[in-house]
């Protein structure tokens, strides 16, 4: 895996209120860039939930097998009108950014283990469910990137989250972005009871139209398309799908301020009766 200081201007141009980071922050990065995209993503407010209640449907078994292949934001959902009803439902993911060789936002991601019981070889970001000593979901994804593949949570300055996604059992994933300061002090350790493998992808590559498919599939009448990306590093290939591509799209989203290149065409998520 391949990092790099910040060297460049800013790419972001972003239309946001001018409110300086904080000098620690900014002596940690040691990069304009990411101090502009700091300043931008900390003025983030995720989109407002829409839902009606005449369209709901209690099919908890169908639900669940959905949302354990895709990954909705909790917007779509039934879940954001009852929040209490998943608070111990709840876990973080960490997009970690930084600059690449060529200049380019860069998103670390890990192989999950292939004796793994759920989800085997499958790509996915560093994270996992909250603890109870967790302070928040910042707290929790850095707690949990450290365990997966030893990233110190000292090198991750924590930035904003984004609205919450659904994955399996209807469980509240918060995707957390941060960047890293130091990439030096940065080994990577995997957990081999975790992880097989540890590299990095170019966050844009998830809002371009390049080296992606799509599958339509159905559910409760309604169709949808499942995104896949194919990615190939140093000889070794990648397919990034699911709720790791839903959650990398809206990360990608956010941070270049344009919608993906594709259509994403998402379904009206019906949150099951419980």
């Amino acid at each position: 895996m391949s990092f790099s200081i910040l060297k460049k201007l800013p790419l972001f141009s972003p239309p946001f209120v001018n409110v300086m980071a904080s000098s620690s922050f900014y002596c940690g990065v040691q990069s304009k860039r990411f101090l502009v995209l700091a300043q931008q993503l900390r003025h983030y407010k995720p989109p407002p939930c829409s839902w009606d209640d005449n369209e709901e449907r209690i099919i908890e078994e169908a639900a669940g097998k959905f949302v354990s292949q895709v990954g909705f934001q909790e917007s779509v959902t039934r879940v954001a009108q009852n929040p209490e009803k998943f608070r111990s439902k709840r876990a973080a993911v960490l997009i970690c950014l930084f600059e690449g060789d060529a200049g380019d936002l860069r998103v670390i991601l890990t192989k999950r283990s292939s004796r793994l019981s759920t989800h085997s070889g499958e790509v996915s970001l560093p994270g996992g469910k909250a603890d109870e000593g967790d302070k928040d979901d910042g707290d929790t994804a850095t707690r949990e990137a450290k365990e997966e593949i030893g990233l110190d949570p000292s090198l991750v300055n924590v930035i904003t989250v984004l609205e919450p996604f659904l994955s399996k059992h209807l469980l509240r994933v918060v995707p957390v972005i941060g960047v890293l300061n130091d990439r030096k002090a940065f080994k990577p350790t995997p957990n081999p009871a975790e992880v097989d493998a540890v590299f990095d992808a170019p966050l844009e590559m998830f809002i371009k139209d390049e080296n992606r498919s799509a599958e339509e599939r159905e559910w409760m009448g309604e169709k949808y398309l499942l995104h896949f990306f194919d990615y190939e590093i140093e000889n070794k290939r990648y397919l990034i799908w699911g709720l790791t591509a839903g959650i990398l799209i809206r990360a990608a989203s956010v941070v270049y301020q344009r919608p993906p290149a594709f259509l994403e065409q998402s379904p009206k998520f019906k949150f099951p009766g419980l």
